[in-house]
């Protein structure tokens, strides 16, 4: 008799604002071979000695904009979303962080301990990047395959065109401004183009080609920008959103060499140029509110928007813990242990 049990895992957050918190974290996070994709001396040698003396106090002076009587943000949204969760469902939840904690193998010990044979794996990523899914992916499954070896463990796959997760999107979108706005701004988080090359599978179709996200192609099961541009589509189509009232951007452009674009604020300075006063800006990549969000688009993207001639700017929330899409996730987890008991 198979006892199923949840992990969610979420991007994670430093355990405060503190600059050696911060540089912590953010050492765990950038030493990662799928973040930073370098051989690991070069990579150690970046982190340690070029990245963290600079970016982890400026980090930290923006952790601490956002940090809240709960702690990060981020970590009380998922433990939030958790508890909710495990209420729709009835079995053990756990939440667990790819860097800092609560950590991977802390939530895997409690399934385990609690008799938890059916593991289903949530990671809280609607688009495959190796940077986000993948390495969540793989770290539990290290975890699971190192000590609870007779677990069978379930991922659940990237939900970017679940019609659950657009839904969702399109209900938090719907109560924010978004129809009220004379123009929504869908800013998705961006990624190194040599990432999307490494994650082709056929390794001759990504970015080949400007049309290479329209192109059918088995690529576009591992290709975060095609995933991406799917879901802005299945959106702006349920929102009802006409071409000229919508632009596709992406933000938290960080290091050397190509990354997707345009970037979020350049497009915001555009618009704002361009006579457009009252913006919604929605974050489609992130289902919880982070840093990303709050501070990078809340408070940066907004005052570049508004010194550009803007007067209202609208962050649409994350998903978070609102019940649509508990109540989506619920039914995506029951989907998949209704396919484990059919097999």
């Amino acid at each position: 008799m198979h006892k199923p049990g949840v992990i969610l895992v979420n991007i994670g957050s430093p355990a405060s604002p503190a600059v050696a918190d911060v540089r912590r974290f953010l050492g765990e996070f950038l030493m990662d071979g799928r973040v930073i994709d370098l051989p690991f001396l070069v990579r150690l040698f970046l982190v340690r000695c070029l990245i963290l003396p600079i970016r982890a106090p400026k980090t930290a002076a923006a952790y601490a904009r956002i940090w809240t009587a709960e702690g990060s943000p981020l970590v009380a949204t998922s433990t939030r979303l958790k508890t909710a969760l495990q209420q729709q469902l009835g079995f053990t939840v756990e939440l667990a962080m790819r860097y800092g904690t609560p950590s991977i193998p802390s939530a895997v010990a409690k399934l385990a301990s609690g008799g938890v044979t059916d593991l289903l794996l949530v990671p809280l990523f609607p688009h495959y990047a190796m940077s986000t899914y993948e390495t969540a992916v793989v770290a539990v499954r290290e975890v699971v395959t190192r000590c609870v070896p007779g677990a069978r463990l379930t991922v659940l796959p990237p939900f970017y065109a679940r019609t659950e997760y657009i839904n969702a999107l399109t209900t938090v979108a719907r109560e924010n401004s978004t129809q009220t706005a004379e123009h929504v701004l869908l800013s998705f988080h961006s990624l190194p183009e040599r990432h999307l090359r490494k994650t082709d599978p056929t390794g001759t179709h990504c970015l080949a080609r400007t049309d290479c996200c329209t192109v059918p192609s088995p690529a576009h099961a591992t290709c975060y920008k095609h995933q991406c541009l799917i879901t802005a589509e299945a959106f702006v189509k349920a929102c009802g959103l006409a071409p000229q009232k919508y632009s596709i951007t992406f933000q938290s452009q960080f290091g050397p060499g190509r990354w997707l674009g345009p970037p979020t604020v350049g497009e915001l300075r555009r618009l704002a140029g361009a006579g457009i006063k009252k913006i919604a800006v929605v974050c489609p990549s992130f289902v919880t509110d982070c840093i990303e969000t709050i501070e990078e688009i809340g408070i940066g993207a907004r005052a570049e928007f508004m010194s550009a001639g803007g007067s209202e700017f609208t962050l649409v929330p994350c998903l978070n813990d609102h019940p649509v899409w508990v109540k989506a996730l619920a039914t995506m987890i029951k989907q998949m242990l209704e396919h484990n008991s059919g097999a």
